[in-house]
């Protein structure tokens, strides 16, 4: 005889709610949707299954709610920064800053972003749309106006906003993304070793801190004081063979 559920008080709805998602957000990104097993996510939760269902009405509801738990931490990390009263060219150092160091310790958002990349290129993704348009949309538009007040204010150089955002960002998702190559390519050179890491880091703060100031001594000196503010997040060791790469 199936034991009847009961849902659980009031009080203790929302940490349990959290408790699913943390274990789903794991799950979904180390096996995908397809590979996840609810399961799992219950037992990891240290719940009954039965309350996945409760919260979440079918695999693929908590799976959309696992990715937006994810990307609201990315934007909330991002309007944190954009918030900063500093001058344009600083808040795009921090920003690229910021990105390199999610892109380091957020593995599952990486994860996730990738696995959804690839069945939105399916037409399987139901769910890259919409968050693409909620709360990626405006944080882009925000930046593209934040370099467009660096170079009418004589800050920056004068180049098209996109350019320096895929600069900024874009270089940062290839080092990680291309790690296993390179390892594969150039045996003794780890590039997810921790010094490896930490150089990296450095380099393309102040590549961009060189590149995109009118001022480049001010620039230089710009990447320096960011980075001496935002010390590098204690991770565990990489592996270059990591299955989100």
């Amino acid at each position: 005889m199936t034991k009847p559920f009961n849902p659980p008080p009031a009080d203790r709805s929302d940490e349990t709610r959290k408790r699913i998602l943390r274990a789903a957000v794991r799950e979904f990104s180390e096996h995908g949707l397809a590979g996840a097993r609810t399961d799992a996510i219950a037992l990891a939760a240290k719940v009954n299954k039965a309350l996945l269902y409760y919260y979440f009405k079918s695999k693929e509801a908590l799976y959309t709610a696992a990715l937006e738990e994810v990307f609201d931490r990315v934007v909330e990390d991002t309007a944190g920064v954009l918030a900063l009263r500093c001058s344009p060219g600083e808040h795009v150092l921090r920003l690229a800053l910021s990105h390199f160091d999610r892109l380091l310790s957020q593995t599952e958002f990486q994860a996730l972003m990738h696995q959804e990349m690839v069945r939105f290129r399916q037409g399987k993704s139901t769910t890259l749309h919409t968050i693409a348009r909620t709360a990626f949309r405006g944080l882009l538009e925000k930046m593209q106006e934040m370099v467009e007040e660096g170079v009418r204010a004589g800050e920056l150089c004068p180049v098209d906003p996109m350019q320096v955002l895929y600069s900024a960002f874009g270089h940062n998702v290839f080092y990680f993304l291309s790690a296993p190559m390179i390892q594969l390519a150039l045996p003794r050179y780890d590039p997810l070793a921790t010094s490896a890491i930490a150089f990296r880091r450095t380099a393309s703060i102040r590549f961009l801190g060189s590149a995109l100031f009118v001022d480049r001594a001010y620039g230089a000196e710009l990447a320096q004081r960011v980075l001496a503010t935002t010390p590098m997040p204690v991770i565990k060791k990489l592996s270059s063979r990591r299955k989100d790469l």
